[in-house]
């Protein structure tokens, strides 16, 4: 009997292990296969406007001429939850596109964004967003530049952070904090925490050349006290802008 019993107990392992085993088994082909879709779709449909792998520009025309951001690092930068929802309902993040020199009309008042030269996102189903969003995951071009990258706990209350990006440090004069609140010749940051990862809004602040070589962003002199209290700041007026 006792034998009987044990065999029973063997064959029940046996079969948990093996019914376990065919999940895993079908789990990771299942990601693979995401992943090989995301990257068919982005070679036939992003390729065009994005640097998927290759080097980054360091001409000034090269710069000036490209039409979305580098991708090659899309996995130091994004956060994958933001990247498939974005994909699925895209809204413009660069007020003035990717470089506002070519955007810009005159008036007897002031320059402003020519919106007739501005090409809307392509659009995404939920499925392909989810591929798409798998397969740039997997670009670490700029791994190096966030490992070990720390980004420090500084609280900031929001009229101060205001102060602080406004007055302080000056970004409002390139970034909006709100929506048609501040300067277009940069992305808008009240997403911006949303949409990014803490290690690269620290490690891209302090040296946005060694990220995007030739690009009009400054290198900013922050303390890291500073930069987790900008961080921060983009938490709270991220909140402000769901």
């Amino acid at each position: 009997m006792t034998g009987v019993l044990a065999g029973v107990r063997n064959a029940t392992v046996w079969l948990l292990g093996a019914a376990l085993g065919l999940a895993v088994w079908h789990a990771v082909p299942a990601r693979a296969d995401g992943e090989a879709a995301g990257e068919k779709l982005l070679a036939e449909r992003c390729a065009a406007c994005h640097n998927l792998a290759g080097t980054a520009p360091h001409a000034l025309n090269d710069l000036w001429d490209r039409k979305g951001p580098d991708l090659s690092y899309a996995g130091d930068k994004y956060r994958e939850a933001w990247v498939k929802a974005w994909l699925a309902a895209p809204k413009r993040i660069r007020p003035a596109g990717m470089f506002y020199g070519r955007h810009v009309k005159a008036t007897d008042r002031w320059d402003t964004v020519d919106k007739t030269t501005l090409k809307p996102h392509l659009k995404l189903s939920k499925e392909e967003a989810e591929a798409a969003a798998e397969a740039l995951m997997t670009r670490h071009a700029r791994k190096a530049l966030v490992v070990g990258v720390e980004v420090k706990p500084a609280s900031i209350s929001l009229a101060m952070g205001d102060l602080m990006f406004d007055k302080f440090k000056g970004c409002v004069a390139c970034h909006e904090s709100a929506p048609d609140y501040g300067g277009f010749s940069g992305p808008e940051l009240y997403t911006a925490f949303r949409r990014l990862q803490p290690a690269y809004l620290s490690s891209y602040m302090k040296d946005p050349q060694a990220w995007d070589p030739g690009i009009w962003m400054p290198p900013m002199p922050l303390s890291d006290t500073d930069l987790g209290k900008l961080i921060h700041y983009l938490e709270l007026i991220a909140k402000e802008n769901p």
